[in-house]
Order: C-alpha cells, then structure tokens, then sequence
C-alpha cells in the first residue's frame, strides 16, 4: 500500500512530442523523460498526426516542431487551440526568416512560447538547454489556455486630422511575457499608421528570436517594427523592440540607451528597468502598458511611471494567456485602467493626443 507522500505526490506532466524528424523526436522524449515529473504520452510525425493525439490523449503540454509534412507547426496549433485547447510550446530547428516568421504566427495563433531545439547529447550547450526544455514544459503545464474561435474583423482605428497636426510629445512603454507576441500582434495590428509617439516593446523571448518577432510583427503592422540600435534617435509611429542581452531604455534627449547591466529580477530585458527609463526621461508624458506574462516583472518599474505622473494601462485578466504581470500591477494598486487587449489600442490612441 503506498504511503502518504506518495500518495499526496503530484500526478506527472503529460507531454506530447510533434516533430517529423525521428533524430529529433528521440532527442526530446530523452530529455523530457529524464524528468520523474514529466511523462512522455505520445509522439507524432507531423501536425495532423498531432492534431488527432493531442484530442485523443489530451496532454497537459504539446511541443510543436514548424517544419512538417502534411500540416506545419501553424496549421497545427491552430486546430488544437479551436478543437482541444492545450498548452503549446514551439521547439524549432531553424533560425532561418521563413521558420521564424511561421515560429511567430504559431504564437498568435495560440501557442504559448518558443525554443530553440536543444542540440545534441554530444554539445557543450546540450544540458543548458535541456534545463530550459524541461523548465518551460513544467511551467507551461500550469497555463490555464482558453478555446480560440475563427477570426473576426475588428473596426479600424483612426486619428482625427487635429491629432495628426501636433500631439503632445509622448512614449509608450510595453513589458511581456509568456503570450505577449500574439497580444502584442492585435495591438500593434490595430493602431494608426500615423501614431504619434515611439513604442518601446520589452518582450521576454528565447535569444534568437527577437529579429523574427520583429520581421513577423512588421507584416501585420502599417508602420515599423525595429529591433532597437543604442543611440537611435527615436521616431513616432515606429516600434523598437529590446534586442537579446540587453536591458531597453532611453535618453532625455529621445534617443535609445541599451544597457548590459545584471538581469532584474532574472529577465534582461526587464519591464522594470524599461518602464524606468522612461520615467526618467519622460515623466508626466510617459504610457506603460503592462501585458499578459508569468511573474511580477514590471510592477518596479511602474512605480516609477506612478510618482512621475504617467499613465498606466494592464490588460485584463480574461484577455491574459498568464495574468501574472497585470495581475501583480492591479494588486499593488498601479494601473489607471484595467483593459481587454481589444481596448487598449482606442485608449491608447484617446492618450496620446489628450
């Protein structure tokens, strides 16, 4: 008879392996079976045959490779999040602009985060980056993801003329997480060609995938998405994401500053150190958003924008894929709104030009 602890003992998360290359399947289930909390369900060769297992054996946790036979990584998750809404992480092979730009589309369609494949048992990177496997599918399991439904069109949003004749010198500061690319796809996707201030994006993302965020991010948006370049002067209407390594922030004279110092609280980018960049330079002038993401990473830094006299927005818990970060801003009693991801880009639109 088993006695208490292992009674109480926590069940094993069920992962299911969708890769059509076999060298790479076996790499994954090895790593991931090392693990006596993570339970190996099923394996699958392309995203068909994932789509059926995931209804079938209904895992806690799908990993989904991009290249595929059949039906790619995209397709798959799509289906998944609108038939058996799972937890979905893209472990990719490729670093090339193709993957990458589906890596990313995978993201709005649902899945959660994306990886690099670990490399082989024979790399001097291989028990580094089996950690981080192993770590995100574990934290992933506990993501509570919501039923997608077919896409709908949503109105467009536009600037009166007074608005684009002059508008008061502004920033908008964005921090993300887990989720944060598709959020940050329909508010991007959603503002004017014309907005008339600079957005400074600091998005938690797996090294390496920051330029694909950007390029994808660049098809769905009418103005442009950057990775940020220290000294740049910034631009209104233009997007300048926190390239890997590097804490974002910027200059009382409008210029980006990128800085190497130590992660705050593990992140580098942080949200924090962003939002108090901004602070800093723009004071009263300054927009946080703080969006959908696991932790409390931001909430410092907005403290920051608090006592300056800027305005706070925090996507709300229902629209959120991990309410950590918002949620953490709304308990320290931050935000100046609460709003759905679909708001926040009329409201941001209505600050802008107050």
């Amino acid at each position: 008879m088993p006695g208490p602890l292992s009674a109480s003992r926590e069940p094993p998360t069920r992962v299911l392996v969708v890769d059509d290359s076999p060298t790479a399947r076996a790499l994954l289930v090895h790593i991931l079976g090392s693990d006596p909390e993570i339970h190996v369900v099923g394996e699958a060769r392309d995203g068909e045959e994932g789509v059926e297992l995931t209804r079938k054996l209904r895992p806690h946790v799908v990993t989904m490779d991009i290249k595929m036979p059949r039906m790619d990584g995209f397709q798959a998750t799509k289906e998944i999040m609108i038939t058996a809404p799972t937890p979905i992480v893209v472990v990719t092979g490729c670093l090339d602009d193709g993957e990458l730009e589906v890596s990313m589309h995978a993201l709005r369609a649902g899945a959660l985060t994306v990886l690099a494949k670990p490399p082989g048992l024979e790399s001097p990177d291989h028990d580094r980056a089996a950690r981080e496997l192993v770590t995100t599918v574990k934290a992933m399991a506990q993501v509570k993801v919501v039923r997608h439904w077919r896409p709908r069109s949503s109105p467009e949003i536009s600037l009166p003329p007074a608005a684009r004749r002059g508008s008061p010198r502004r920033a908008v500061a964005i921090a993300a997480s887990t989720g944060g690319p598709a959020a940050l796809q329909h508010l991007l996707g959603e503002l004017p060609a014309d907005f008339p201030a600079p957005l400074l994006v600091g998005q938690h993302i797996t090294p390496g995938f920051v330029g694909g965020l950007a390029a994808w991010l660049n098809t769905i948006c009418d103005f442009q998405v950057r990775v940020a370049v220290n000294g740049e002067v910034l631009h209104r209407g233009t997007v300048y994401l926190a390239p890997d390594g590097h804490h974002l922030g910027v200059t009382s004279r409008g210029t980006i500053a990128l800085s190497t110092e130590p992660p705050v609280g593990g992140f580098r980018p942080s949200g924090s150190s962003l939002f108090e960049s901004v602070a800093a330079a723009y004071g009263a002038s300054a927009v946080a958003v703080i969006l959908t993401g696991m932790g409390d990473d931001g909430v410092k830094g907005l403290r920051a924008i608090r006592q300056t006299g800027g305005q706070i927005i925090a996507q709300d818990e229902e629209s959120c894929v991990v309410f950590g970060m918002p949620g953490a801003a709304i308990a320290a009693e931050l935000p100046d709104l609460v709003l759905p991801i679909t708001a926040i880009p009329r409201r941001l639109v209505e600050i802008v030009q107050s």
